[in-house]
């Protein structure tokens, strides 16, 4: 745990500016820790920054935690995270959500972290809706950063429901018409898992090779799912929702097939958003940090696939253990008086 004595002044220098700031108008909020990205390696970061006695907001642009993972394959088994031989990703986030939860993070989703400033060395955050969080330190766990779906080109004209980009909840198709297109991992994957629920699955597909794991084409194209390559989607009908779909095959006729919902799995576009301007060092996309995960930015650090440096590896299991090195370099930022190593967990009952 933090020295109290380092830890107190902290909190008068911080309190002295937040009646600053709200004597000018300001909303603005202190916390120790800010964490901006919810999916897992954020996740993490909030267990950390409460294990070492630190009070963390999470600021997340999508409206529930988990990232990626929950907002594109929540149902995809997860091989690499040590200690499961397989997870559900919606397991894998739950989990994470209860392994903080005794040190109560607050989560501020559906918000998103506009602006960066330093106020007496100290980082603030602006949020969307206007708000400030005058913050000890702040660890940037954004993934890939914002991302948007790629859009089925035939669906901007179509004005009926039914095309989906995400799946949170499999079963809610089921003993449906689903039609899926795209051939990377998202596309086997919700064809894996829709096909024994609906009513029926077809995958289209524009190219004849796929992008997804070889494992889990194989498993498809053994099931009862049926996959059309070297077509595209031309033509959808309905009026209020999706009822069929015209699937043209590239030098053949057009086929017409009984629809009643459309999974557009076709990739998704990513960028930094406003962490772009915030004065980072990037390398591409990502952010450049070093050994302690700190930034070129005093005390901002980042973990997870967002950053970059020689041999960087992005997996779930290695985002998890650069949240603990930031967590803890930036535990002993905020007071200097404290160790950098944390102690065991097994020691804190």
């Amino acid at each position: 745990m933090l020295a109290r004595p380092g830890r107190r002044a902290y909190r008068r220098h911080q309190h002295t500016l937040i009646r600053q700031a709200e004597s000018d108008g300001t909303p603005m909020r202190e916390v120790d820790v800010a964490v901006i990205g919810a999916g897992p390696t954020g996740l993490f970061a909030a267990y950390y920054a409460g294990f070492r006695g630190l009070s963390v907001a999470v600021v997340d642009a999508l409206p529930e935690p988990g990232g990626q993972i929950t907002a594109m394959y929540p149902e995809k088994l997860i091989l690499d995270v040590a200690g499961f031989p397989a997870v559900k990703g919606r397991d894998l986030v739950a989990n994470l959500v209860a392994q903080a939860a005794p040190y109560h993070p607050e989560y501020l989703l559906g918000c998103r972290a506009e602006k960066l400033s330093h106020v007496d060395g100290r980082p603030v955050l602006g949020l969307a809706g206007g708000e400030q969080l005058r913050c000890g330190a702040v660890v940037v766990t954004g993934g890939l950063g914002s991302f948007s779906p790629r859009p089925l080109p035939v669906a901007e004209s179509f004005v009926g429901g039914g095309i989906v980009y995400f799946v949170p909840e499999p079963a809610a198709l089921a003993g449906r018409d689903v039609l899926i297109v795209g051939g990377g991992d998202s596309a086997f994957d919700w064809a894996a898992t829709l096909q024994p629920l609906a009513r029926s699955v077809t995958l289209v597909h524009r190219r004849e090779r796929f992008r997804a794991h070889a494992g889990t084409v194989s498993r498809v194209l053994a099931s009862p799912v049926r996959v059309i390559v070297n077509a595209e989607v031309t033509k959808l009908y309905g009026d209020d929702a999706v009822t069929a779909a015209e699937i043209t095959v590239r030098g053949g006729a057009a086929e017409t097939l009984p629809v009643d919902a459309v999974v557009a799995a076709l990739g998704f576009t990513a960028d930094l958003g406003p962490l772009a301007e915030w004065g980072l060092r990037l390398d591409r996309r990502h952010i450049v940090v070093d050994s302690a995960m700190a930034t070129n930015l005093p005390r901002v650090f980042a973990a997870g696939d967002i950053t970059e440096y020689p041999g960087k590896v992005r997996l779930i299991a290695t985002g998890f253990g650069e949240a603990a090195t930031a967590v803890n370099n930036a535990a002993v930022v905020i007071d200097p008086t404290a160790h950098l190593f944390p102690g065991h967990s097994s020691d804190a009952g």
